[in-house]
């Protein structure tokens, strides 16, 4: 029952990455929840995949590591300014 997104080319909303990111969210949360007995309850199965997301699953982009840890690694492997 979600309607494809209909943005315009130039508009924040053609973003590749945001749509990736929001068919993710949809994909893995939304999908197969029709109703929550709540706003709240809702607000917190997001709230929980995002950490998640964030934390420990793991992205092709970065090596297959979760965002902290590539983080993690990069910036320990950043030169210091002199």
């Amino acid at each position: 029952g979600v309607t494809q997104s209909m943005g315009k080319v130039g508009t924040s909303a053609d973003n590749s990455l945001a749509e990736s990111f929001n068919a993710a969210l949809k994909r893995e949360v939304l999908q197969n929840a029709n109703v929550w007995s709540d706003e709240a309850t809702c607000r917190r199965q997001v709230f929980r995949w995002l950490t998640r997301y964030n934390t420990r699953r793991r992205h092709s982009w970065c090596g297959h590591r979760s965002p902290n840890t590539y983080e993690t690694l990069y910036i320990a492997t950043l030169a210091s300014a002199v």
